[in-house]
């Protein structure tokens, strides 16, 4: 059997986030108090009990989900189950580099607050918005967002290649909603607006991306002592120095989720655990591969089952 944990990104918010853990697990509800002294705002409160609005803007999200996938990272922990490879989605990559032991949950917490806060700044500049894509391969979606752009009706990017059929688009609102209706033209099945604060994951976030780069090179991130893969490259890295570099290159640049699922599933990886809020990344595992056992740990009854079942 070979472990991999998976950490889910924006999106992935949801009212009443960690509350459960944090009812259950007194592990898991030490970290949500020490997110919430951290950021200096009641952050716990905002997981469990909203409003969404205010959990969808990204300066909270981001912290917001950091901390719940952390607190239930430390739960499965507790229990004694360990990953073989760790992998997490825009922002989960940073909850992933802390299962690998590449950073410490503090700092990770200050990281995800300087990023959501340099991406607040970028989306406040210059407006944006994203829209998932069904049905439609990577290189298609990629092709109308390029012939969009270079049209004048506005910038867009094929943002995040999540696979099964899923691209996420993003640039701003007038280059997103002309490529949704190309992209209808095109066969998509459906193109569905995201409830997010900006293009992320696009050229838009080109400034957050240089804070971050500039930050990010005096922070503590140690070499990880599992592999990570990267949204970034879609291998396996553990080197300090070139996680930096894939943390700041990844948020003006696509998460190749695909890519990243692909490797692991070509090394034999047969046991996936999604770690934080909601279970999109289970489904997305489930529909690329058939032959994985898949679980979601949002929760106490979750995190038990998870343990349960793959130390039997």
């Amino acid at each position: 059997m070979k472990i991999a944990f998976l950490f889910p990104g924006q999106g992935s918010q949801a009212v009443g986030m960690g509350a459960d853990l944090a009812a259950n697990i007194p592990v898991s509800s030490k970290i949500i108090e020490e997110a919430s002294a951290e950021v200096g705002y009641k952050l716990d409160s905002l997981c469990f009990y909203g409003p969404l609005e205010r959990l969808s803007q990204t300066d909270v999200t981001q912290p917001a989900l950091f901390t719940v996938s952390v607190a239930a990272l430390r739960a499965i922990e507790e229990l004694g189950v360990v990953p073989d490879a760790v992998a997490g989605h825009s922002v989960g990559e940073y909850a992933a580099l802390v299962a690998a032991g590449a950073i410490d949950f503090p700092s990770g917490l200050r990281l995800v607050s300087r990023r959501g806060l340099a991406m607040n700044r970028a989306a406040s500049s210059v407006p944006g918005t994203m829209a998932a894509v069904l049905g439609l391969d990577g290189a298609t979606v990629s092709a109308v967002c390029e012939e969009v752009t270079a049209s004048g009706s506005g910038a867009v990017v094929a943002a995040n290649f999540n696979g099964a059929g899923q691209v996420v688009i993003s640039g701003t609102p007038a280059g997103v909603d002309a490529a949704s209706i190309l992209l209808k033209e095109k066969g998509a099945r459906k193109v569905i607006a995201l409830a997010v604060s900006g293009g992320f994951h696009s050229p838009l976030m080109k400034p957050a991306a240089e804070e971050m780069r500039v930050y990010l090179d005096g922070t503590g991130i140690v070499d990880a002592k599992i592999p990570v893969v990267a949204n970034v490259t879609a291998e396996y890295e553990t080197a300090a120095d070139v996680i930096k570099e894939n943390l700041a290159a990844q948020v003006d640049g696509p998460v190749r989720w695909e890519e990243s699922m692909q490797r692991l599933l070509n090394d034999n990886f047969d046991t996936f655990i999604e770690l934080g809020s909601g279970s999109v990344l289970s489904g997305l595992i489930k529909r690329i591969s058939k032959d994985v056992r898949v679980f979601s740990v949002s929760d106490s009854a979750g995190v038990a089952d998870a343990a349960a079942a793959v130390k039997s």
